[in-house]
């Protein structure tokens, strides 16, 4: 049963290789030169369908070719695989580039999330630090107005306290106390619009780092990258050639290997069809007595013969 199904698998799988390998190949090529897109794709597509023909038939008729042609044919698969594996590496690199620069475009954007989180946090404490100070000037100055009948407070120049009755500078302190609670209140209004502009700040840094896909995608690289000490784009070219230095001689290989098992199997199939007579299953011929000119079959009766008359001339 196995070996019945085995050339079906061999088949299978060097025509899935193959095609996929002429597919990335072909539109890796395309890649390369956009210029002539749709020309690139035909001819491609076309040499890659060849190269699997030239290899089936090295196979099959390397005995009966010439060195020449076989040196030739060999050495033309050989630079159509290296084409294979140039298209490949196209197609992969482009597939990572266009990867690897959406993760970097929101990797820069999550960066200046980040630099204007660090100045909104900056001028949030210098506005709690104003608001301090105001809040304990507005004290001091409830503080100096106090006694109704004497007002005390701190000169700014000589930084004495001083105490008076005066009228007129209790209506000054006065006057500054409300300006103060107004710059207060101003300060706590701009504190609740920076802290909103931080909550939203945040708010986007988070969304943008969940919904990240390329970073989570580029994670494993990302990893080896910090593991081997070695930038990414040189752990991305390791696994690059080592992919296109197993996926088109893969191909061929399988191609290879899949007219074996069915020339193998088509042979072996052809061998049991093959029926040994055996002798009691021989039929027996008439015998002609020429002597007599008589045909005498063997299974009628001897005393009933049956006789043809022949022309000896026809004979």
């Amino acid at each position: 049963m196995i070996k019945k199904f085995l050339p079906i698998l061999i088949f299978l799988s060097a025509l899935a290789v193959s095609g996929s390998a002429a597919f990335y190949s072909v539109f890796g090529l395309s890649k390369l030169f956009a210029g002539a897109s749709t020309q690139v794709i035909i001819m491609a597509a076309s040499l890659e369908f060849a190269k699997l023909v030239v290899a089936s038939f090295l196979h099959h008729y390397w005995s009966k070719l010439n060195n020449f042609l076989k040196s030739y044919l060999v050495l033309a698969v050989f630079v159509l695989m290296l084409i294979t594996s140039g298209g490949i590496y196209g197609y992969l690199s482009s597939a990572y580039q266009e990867t690897a620069t959406k993760d970097k475009l929101l990797t820069e954007q999550i960066t200046l999330l980040e630099y204007k989180k660090e100045r909104f946090e900056n001028k949030r404490i210098e506005l709690l630090r104003d608001k301090d100070y105001l809040t304990e000037n507005i004290s001091d100055l409830r503080s100096s107005l106090s006694n109704p009948s004497q007002v005390q407070y701190v000169d700014r120049v000589t930084g004495q306290l001083i105490t008076t009755t005066s009228s007129s500078i209790r209506k000054s302190l006065e006057g500054e106390l409300k300006t103060v609670i107004t710059e207060r209140d101003s300060t706590i209004l701009v504190i609740q619009s920076v802290t909103d502009s931080l909550t939203s700040i945040e708010t986007k840094i988070l969304e943008q780092t969940i919904g990240n896909e390329n970073s989570s995608e580029l994670g494993p690289l990302k990893y080896l990258s910090e593991v081997t000490g070695k930038p990414m784009s040189t752990i991305v070219n390791w696994f690059l050639l080592l992919i296109i230095f197993v996926f088109d001689p893969l191909a061929i290989s399988m191609v290879v290997a899949a007219n074996v098992a069915l020339t193998k199997s088509s042979s072996v199939s052809g061998e049991q069809k093959v029926e040994v007579l055996q002798p009691e299953d021989m039929i027996t011929q008439p015998q002609i007595n020429l002597k007599s000119d008589t045909l005498i079959e063997d299974n009628e009766d001897i005393d009933q013969p049956r006789e043809i008359v022949y022309n000896k001339r026809n004979l």
